[in-house]
């Protein structure tokens, strides 16, 4: 018979021969001893009958065969039996023991004959079972073929696209370990779902032995992922069951490495040791894992050999969702249901479990004004929305705000987040790894730019509901962002929140004088502001953060001088003309923000200096307002006063400041401390200057930022070329594989605007970390990177330079002269995003086939520049074309 395992066994019958079914009842008395014996006897040819077809059923188990059900009934009752013959000659021996001494009779004649009895029913049953054994040729069958079992799942948009990502990538036979990595409620199981039902419905696409669904989940038990692997793989009886972790791992290995298989992992919160489980790894092109995570540091700490983000939906796609999940009746009941539908399916962000709940919850509202109302609840306290609390909030447990990583960095540090390390410099380190870990969770998202996050409305809105259902802390917080407020809240709700932030509103005056005595960050950044009454900060002692910016404020009301905790505050873009010198009283002051406030004309003397515990001042691009005059104080022209303060600041570490004149810029130059510091320099407005040097800042490597503006007379920028090329060669040599400049290590972003004499930026090829770089109303600019005089001598050294090998961000605006970026095409690996407007002449981008290495750029200029592009080849077209996005006029 095929695949079928037999035995045979040879069964001889010694009970009948020493057993009289006629003899007389005294029989079961007198022959007790020998019947013991007998019994014995054959129970151990019982064993040795259950043994044989044990192994044999070892064996076909390893051949992946399962025993027949009347053999394991067999093994059952042989087992029972075993048990009461034990028990038997054991009662037995304990009677004859017990004999009248010189009588061959036993003490007790009942009791003896009813023992007698027994003995001789359980010999007539271990006869039974002998001759009951399984058929000599059949212990056990084949396993049926292994099918994929299809799971449940509704109907999706935008899946397809997906599964074919994987479905490619499964098909690559270097490719072992795939792992699908996003936000909680992002469609992960979905799409993992879809794969599994793929094969389910055409066994034509792998030739897979095994497709295993194991659920991971945030409780790891790898028992019951052993389990869910040998209930596809094997047969999961009582004696699977009561093998240990590593007898199953040993099972496991033995199939699965001799077979191919699609292993798919649902759900990881932390690394899973495979071959622990008895999952081998060794033929990545017949042994293939899908895993599901929320964190990419797990598709790493998996080394998988393809980590594919699952992202949310775009806003097309998001539509059909919300309206396949909703419904037409509802949704064409009536005529403005449409418009307010669209309106809270923007609310969702993308995310299609928030689609879907939200859906279903709308599904039955047929009113504009149970819309109106939806989308109200959904704006200001998204928790309190039916099913986002109990089924959308806890899943993503564990409005796309773009966060300057620095400048976050800074208020964590100002609010006591990072307080572990004294030092500055480790606490930056301590708070650029926890982004990176958020970013690894899907709790932060990168931007096009790599110095900028986003905040994903839906994970904003989590977090609020995980503080609002903490024990303790439901008043702790007073959030009220982005809510349309034109009017901030009645000052009694302001005295129990320890953290408010009421920004990205309309609120255009602060008046009276709120009670906050535990009250240590606000929030009112990008409001309406106007006026904030002088005694509004009166009662708010332990403030520590206060962020002002982007509001329209022209004055800083004096009673800021109470605020004396305060360790952060921001005033950037705002309309303020003058500090008012009460800011002295800031003795714990930390982080002083003031960048782009354009009409900021006075800082008193003494000011500066007097906010001895400054570690951090940001002035960049500002005072540079040609409306207002500057008044007598650190920002006259000349700087120089502005310089001598900064120097006495002990702890600085952080400096960005804008520089007006060539003297001030070389007392700044002049000092180390404060040169050692520079961050972000503005050079404006240098009248009558035709040329200034920038060697003594290339060996600065915190200088990061670097603009240069409105310097009308300004033809070249000097370089020491023959030391820097000599440098960047010599580092090349050192490590060809890594190379290190030594000069402009971390200049990241270059703007130079209104230089109308300036012709090139030639030096730029020594700033290997560049990302973003804009150019703009410089008339005789003919070329980004020169192929002049400047390279006599180095022609054959700079040959191989790689510049922009780093670049994220490009853009050209009104260079009426512009003809070329670079002599020739470059590798860009990075860059997501070129602008050009206003540059007629450029005809050629230093692009070919391979520049962009897979990833898409995004070019924004005028449809008629893009019309006259010149490309390098056919196939450098055909890649770039796509990538074309339009500038309206």
């Amino acid at each position: 018979m095929g695949n079928i395992c037999s035995i045979s066994i040879s069964i001889d019958h010694p009970i009948s021969s020493c057993w009289n079914s006629s003899t007389e009842q005294a029989n079961y008395l007198l022959k007790l001893p020998e019947n013991l014996i007998i019994l014995g006897t054959a129970c151990e040819r019982l064993r040795e009958l259950r043994d044989d077809v044990k192994s044999k059923l070892d064996i076909a188990e390893r051949e992946q065969m399962q025993p027949l059900r009347q053999v394991v009934g067999w093994l059952s009752r042989v087992e029972i039996l075993e048990s009461q013959v034990s028990q038997l000659i054991e009662d037995g021996t304990a009677e004859i023991d017990k004999k009248c001494v010189g009588d061959c009779c036993p003490a007790n004649c009942r009791s003896g004959y009813r023992l007698g009895k027994r003995v001789a029913r359980k010999l007539k049953e271990v006869e039974t079972l002998m001759t009951q054994a399984p058929p000599s040729d059949v212990v056990a069958e084949s396993l049926p073929s292994p099918g994929v079992g299809e799971r449940p799942s509704e109907t999706t948009v935008a899946m397809d696209s997906r599964l074919d990502m994987v479905r490619r990538s499964l098909d690559e036979e270097n490719v072992g370990i795939i792992g699908l990595y996003g936000l909680g409620g992002v469609g992960k199981t979905t799409l993992l779902t879809q794969i599994n039902n793929a094969f389910a419905k055409t066994c034509t696409l792998h030739d897979f032995d095994f497709v295993i669904w194991v659920t991971v989940s945030k409780t790891v038990n790898l028992g019951k992922i052993q389990d869910d692997i040998w209930k596809t793989i094997g047969f999961c009886n009582d004696k699977w069951k009561s093998k240990d972790g590593d007898e199953k791992a040993k099972s496991i290995w033995r199939v699965l490495s001799q077979k191919s298989f699609l292993l798919l992992l649902d759900d990881l919160w932390e690394r899973l040791n495979l071959p622990e489980l008895g999952v081998p790894l060794q033929n990545k092109r017949n042994h293939k894992i899908v895993l599901t995570t929320r964190s990419e540091g797990v598709c790493a700490e998996m080394e998988a050999d393809k980590k594919i983000k699952v992202k949310c939906l775009t806003w097309t796609e998001s539509w059909d969702l919300f309206r396949m999940k909703l419904g037409e009746d509802t949704l064409n009941f009536h005529s403005e249901i449409p418009r307010l539908a669209q309106a809270v399916a923007r609310q969702c962000c993308g995310l299609p479990l928030v689609l879907t709940t939200i859906a279903r919850a709308m599904a039955c509202k047929k009113t504009p004004q149970e819309w109106e109302y939806a989308i109200e609840v959904l704006q200001s306290s998204a928790s309190k929305f039916p099913g986002m609390g109990d089924k959308v909030f806890p899943l993503l447990k564990y409005k796309d705000c773009p966060i300057n990583k620095a400048r976050l960095i800074r208020r964590w540090i100002c609010e006591g987040y990072l307080c572990e390390f004294e030092d500055m410099k480790r606490a930056e380190n301590q708070g650029y790894n926890i982004i990176g870990t958020l970013i690894h969770a899907c709790l932060l998202e990168e931007t096009h730019v790599d110095y900028v996050v986003k905040l994903h409305d839906v994970i904003r809105d989590m977090a609020l509901w995980i503080v609002c259902e903490t024990v303790g802390v439901q008043d702790k917080f007073l959030v009220q962002a982005g809510c349309g407020l034109t009017e901030a809240p009645e000052v009694g709700r302001w005295m129990g929140p320890k953290r408010i932030s009421l920004m990205d509103n309309r609120i255009e005056k602060l008046t009276g004088s709120p009670n906050c005595p535990n009250l240590s960050t606000l929030f009112l950044q990008k409001n309406s502001l106007k006026m904030i009454t002088g005694s509004f900060f009166q009662f708010m002692p332990n403030l520590r953060v206060l962020d002002l910016s982007r509001s329209c404020i022209t004055e800083i009301p004096r009673g800021i001088s109470n605020l004396v905790s305060l360790h952060y505050l921001n005033l950037s873009l705002t309309r303020i003309k003058e500090l008012p010198f009460e800011l002295k009283n800031l003795g714990k002051l930390k982080c002083l923000e003031l960048a782009y406030m354009y009409e900021l004309s006075s800082i008193p003397k003494q000011l500066i200096s007097s906010l001895s515990m400054l570690q951090a001042i940001n002035m960049f691009n500002s005072g540079i307002s040609n409306v207002a005059a500057l008044k007598d104080g650190l920002l006259s022209d000349d700087n120089e006063a502005l310089i001598e303060e900064l120097e006495s600041l002990k702890y600085l570490y952080k400096l960005s400041v804008t520089i007006k004149s060539v003297s001030a810029f070389k007392s700044l130059l002049s000092s180390h401390k404060l040169r050692s510091h520079i961050v972000s320099l503005c050079l404006h407005n240098f009248k009558g200057s035709s040329s200034f040097s920038l060697t003594s800042l290339s060996t600065e490597t915190c200088l990061e930022q670097l603009m240069i503006s409105n310097c009308g007379s300004l033809e070249d920028l000097e370089i020491d070329w023959a030391g820097e090329v000599k440098a960047t060669i010599e580092s090349d040599t050192l490590n060809s594989k890594v190379s290190y400049h030594s000069h402009f290590q971390g200049l990241w972003s270059v703007v130079i605007i209104t230089c109308p004499r300036l012709k090139d930026l030639t030096w730029l090829v020594f700033a290997p970390n560049l990302k973003a770089l804009a150019i703009g109303d410089c008339d005789q600019m003919r070329e980004v990177i020169g192929t002049t005089s400047k390279w006599v001598g180095f022609a054959e050294d700079v040959e191989n330079l790689n510049p922009f090998a780093k670049l994220q961000v490009l853009s050209l605006v009104d260079l009426p002269q512009l003809e070329t970026i670079f002599w020739k095409s470059l590798p860009f690996i990075y860059l997501s995003r070129i602008i050009v407007d206003g540059c007629p002449l450029l005809k050629k981008l230093p692009l070919n086939s391979n520049s962009a290495k897979g990833h898409r750029i995004v070019i924004k200029g005028r449809k008629e520049w893009w019309e006259e592009i010149k490309w390098e080849d056919e196939p450098t077209e055909k890649v770039f074309l796509p990538c074309f996005v339009p500038v309206e006029e």
